[in-house]
């Protein structure tokens, strides 16, 4: 079984979905999570945890913010110490055909979900280096590698966070921090659930496993890519997505 006991881990967008998916299972790993968010979204599933007998804490966060991310980089070192694992999961999708894209669509979803990780995993490289340790977790998605019509700002900045991470992996090997990506296909969401019937049907059918997946199968791989079993992997891309892109 996977043991994350007592690592102090960062889940950014933990309030919902995979996020939340993400904090819960790590929590009954044994870490100790960060459960971040903007305002006091993440409270709810940082008392979950807390009443299920695991340890979290919530905390506010706005990761367009660099004033935001310093300051509770800065408050869960001092709190803990360390940092010992940091999930970029928080992203936003702004849809529409490129011809009809505004730009402030295009600015607002690269901001959040590849600017942010930038500024996160550059907060806490300083600890990790420190500690000689750390995993940074990337959450990209299966339109990061195939693309997908309407989603060209989605699709860059899930595309980018390859590109990242694997430059990062190259960069910080050698002081025992890993760095790796999860793409995620289609997943049970909020978002996914809105999908009338007959879509549900159609993109099953996609899918070679004949089912979405679920928020707990991207979780098991993210507490995987944070555990010691996965030490010698770095700079790698873990599809999580039935079979739908290979």
């Amino acid at each position: 079984m996977i043991d994350l006991s007592n690592r102090v881990a960062i889940v950014t967008g933990a309030s919902r979905g995979i996020g939340r998916a993400i904090a819960q299972q790590m929590a009954r790993q044994g870490a100790i999570v960060i459960a971040a968010a903007r305002g006091e979204n993440a409270r709810g599933v940082a008392e979950e945890i807390q009443g299920s007998g695991g340890r979290a804490e919530a905390v506010a966060l706005d990761v367009t913010d660099a004033g935001s991310v310093e300051r509770v980089v800065a408050s869960v070192l001092e709190r803990h110490s360390r940092i010992d694992v940091l999930v970029n999961n928080a992203g936003i999708t702004r849809d529409q055909l490129l011809l009809r894209m505004k730009r402030d669509d295009w600015d607002a979803v690269l901001a959040t979900n590849l600017t942010a990780a930038f500024a996160l995993t550059q907060a806490v490289l300083k600890p990790m280096i420190r500690q000689r340790a750390g995993r940074v977790i990337c959450i990209s998605s299966v339109v990061g590698q195939s693309g997908n019509a309407g989603q060209a700002n989605y699709a860059a900045s899930k595309a980018g966070l390859i590109g990242f991470v694997k430059s990062v992996a190259l960069e910080v090997a050698s002081r025992g921090i890993t760095a790796n990506v999860v793409a995620p296909g289609l997943i049970e969401t909020e978002m996914t659930r809105a999908l009338t019937e007959d879509a549900r049907t159609e993109w099953a059918s996609r899918i070679p496993l004949r089912r979405l997946g679920t928020p707990a199968d991207v979780a098991s791989a993210v507490c995987f890519l944070a555990s010691d079993e996965a030490s010698y992997i770095t700079g790698h891309v873990l599809a999580v997505n039935g079979g739908m892109y290979t």
